[in-house]
């Protein structure tokens, strides 16, 4: 019993072993790097591939998600992305318009303001739901992934291109236009 066991744990570290060497000595050739694109791409597994990151990256997909932008003029500040995103990773605050404030690229009507409108791509699981649902297509994820940072706070993008002092002035038009609205209804 105990010799069977012995003789079966060496043939297991033998068969460890080989395999091992076997990779060492496959990893002194280089592997040719090839486009993601490629119909070969998985053909050649033998070899290492080693990528020079900030001079060299490697291909990637078309269709990868990675970081998102946010086209703030076409944004029409319907809170879609923020309710279709299942680690609320998007805040958005919306101040109304008594008015229309413009049109979007797709003619889509504005009528709401992007006081504030954040993304925390430190909670962001690149599920790319946000850019599904908006109705704009101002939502997109880029091609940019490289965004490391010691510091959390820098992972938290603002795309809200209002100041305190605009954001409080919209908010009076609108309290004032309300006010106009309700002593109309009165007379």
């Amino acid at each position: 019993m105990i010799l069977r066991t012995t003789i079966q744990g060496l043939a297991t570290a033998i068969k460890g072993l080989t395999l091992t060497v076997k990779h060492l000595f496959s990893a002194r050739k280089a592997r040719k790097t090839l486009d993601i694109k490629e119909e070969a791409y998985f053909d050649n597994q033998g070899g290492v591939t080693t990528v020079q990151f900030p001079k060299v990256k490697m291909p990637i997909p078309e269709v990868a998600r990675y970081q998102l932008d946010v086209e703030i003029d076409d944004c029409i500040v319907c809170d879609l992305c923020a309710k279709a995103c299942p680690v609320d990773c998007i805040a958005i605050e919306a101040i109304k318009s008594p008015d229309a404030i413009g049109k979007t690229s797709d003619g889509s009507v504005k009528r709401l303001y992007a006081a504030k409108f954040e993304i925390d791509m430190a909670k962001c699981m690149y599920c790319g739901l946000c850019t599904v649902v908006c109705p704009t297509e101002c939502i997109t994820m880029t091609d940019q992934y490289d965004r490391s940072t010691p510091n959390l706070a820098d992972l938290n993008y603002s795309f809200s291109d209002m100041n305190e002092q605009e954001i409080a002035k919209r908010k009076e038009e609108w309290t004032r236009f309300q006010a106009e609205k309700e002593a109309a209804k009165k007379k």
